[in-house]
C-alpha cells in the first residue's frame, strides 16, 4: 500500500482529431501554450486532478492495492469533485483509475481499522463515504467513469454516481458485501438507481460477479467497447457534452436528479448511514471482515 510520496501521472495517450487529448501533470498550477492548465496534486498521494480545456480528470492512482478505498482517499475524492464542479471553465468531468481494477472496493488497512470501531465511529465513518457519493451525484458538471478494469463493492457506487459510465469489454462486477456479512448501504440509492431494483435483488443477495455485457443490459454502464476503444468512446461523449450548451446542460442534469424516482435527501442518507454501521457492528459483521483479514471460511459456511 502506498503510504504518501508522488503520486504517478495518470497515463493518457494524446490523439488528434477530436482536441480532447490527454496530459497528467505533477507541479506547481500554471496555463501551457497549448490551452492546457497544470496542477498541484502533491496533497492528493492517492489521485490525480488535471485540467484540458474544459475538461477535467480525476484519476485514482493505487494501482498496487487496486484503487481500493480508505478514508483518506474518500476525502480526496470529495475534494477533487468539489473543486471540479465549482470552475466555471470545467465543463465535464472524468473519473478514471490506473491499473488492472478501476476500484476494489475497501483498502484492507482501512477494513482493519473498521473492525475495531464502535458504533459512533462507524456512523461518522458512514456518513464520510455517503458524502463523497453525494458530491459526485451532485457535482453540477456532467460525469463519466471511465472504467478500464474491474470494480466491486463500493467501487460500484462510483460508477453509479457519475452520470455516464464507459467500461471495456474485460471488465467484471461484483457487489460482494453479503460475503462478508455486510450489506452495500451506503452505495445502495445510486447503484439501485443505475441497475434497477430487479437486478438489484439478484446482484445485492448473492454477490455474483457479473461481466460488462451484463452490465450494459440492466444499465449499470452505458457502453461497452474493446479496451483500445475506451479512449475514443470516452472522447466522443465529451465531444457531445462540451458542445452542447453549458447552461443546459447543467440543467438538463438538475432536471434529472430533481425528477428521477425518490429523492436522496437527508432522510434518506441517514438511513443508509445507521444501516451500514448497524451491520458493520453486528455479530456476522464483525466474523466476515474478521474472516476475510485472516483468510478463513465465516462460521455461516461448513467447515
Amino acid at each position: 500500500m502506498r503510504e504518501g510520496g508522488a503520486p504517478s501521472a495518470a497515463r493518457w495517450p494524446l490523439r488528434g482529431g477530436t482536441g480532447l487529448g490527454r496530459a497528467s501533470f505533477k507541479g506547481c498550477g500554471r496555463a501551457t501554450g497549448h490551452g492546457m492548465t497544470e496542477m498541484n496534486t502533491m496533497g492528493n498521494p492517492h489521485l490525480t486532478v488535471t485540467y484540458e480545456g474544459a475538461v477535467a480528470r480525476i484519476t485514482l492512482t493505487q494501482p498496487e492495492v487496486r484503487n481500493a478505498f480508505s478514508d483518506e482517499v474518500i476525502a480526496e475524492i470529495t475534494a477533487a469533485f468539489a473543486e471540479v464542479g465549482a470552475r466555471a471553465d470545467v465543463r465535464a468531468v472524468v473519473l478514471a483509475a490506473e491499473g488492472a481494477a478501476f476500484c476494489a472496493g475497501a483498502n484492507l488497512n482501512w477494513m482493519r481499522r473498521m473492525a475495531d470501531y464502535t458504533r459512533e465511529e462507524n456512523i461518522a465513518d458512514a456518513r464520510k463515504l455517503a458524502e463523497m457519493l453525494r458530491v459526485i451525484y451532485e457535482c453540477p458538471k456532467p460525469t463519466i467513469a471511465r472504467v478500464q478494469g474491474d470494480v466491486y463493492a463500493g467501487g460500484m457506487g462510483l460508477v453509479a454516481a457519475c452520470d455516464m459510465a464507459v467500461a471495456v469489454d474485460t471488465a467484471g462486477f461484483c457487489l460482494s458485501e453479503v460475503k462478508l456479512g455486510l450489506i452495500p448501504a451506503t452505495i445502495s440509492p445510486y447503484v439501485i438507481r443505475a441497475m434497477g431494483a430487479r437486478a438489484a435483488h439478484r446482484y445485492f443477495l448473492t454477490a455474483e460477479r457479473f461481466g460488462a455485457a451484463q452490465a450494459l443490459r440492466i444499465g449499470l454502464v452505458h457502453e461497452v467497447v474493446a479496451v483500445d476503444q475506451l479512449d475514443a468512446k470516452v472522447d466522443e461523449l465529451l465531444k457531445a457534452l462540451t458542445s452542447a450548451s453549458p447552461n443546459a446542460v447543467r440543467a438538463c442534469k438538475k432536471l434529472v436528479l430533481d425528477v428521477a424516482e425518490r429523492e436522496i435527501n437527508a432522510s434518506l442518507i441517514a438511513a443508509t448511514v445507521q444501516g451500514i454501521a448497524e451491520i458493520r457492528a453486528s455479530d456476522e459483521g464483525k466474523e466476515g471482515v474478521q474472516s476475510f483479514l485472516n483468510k478463513r471460511k465465516p462460521n455461516w459456511l461448513p467447515a
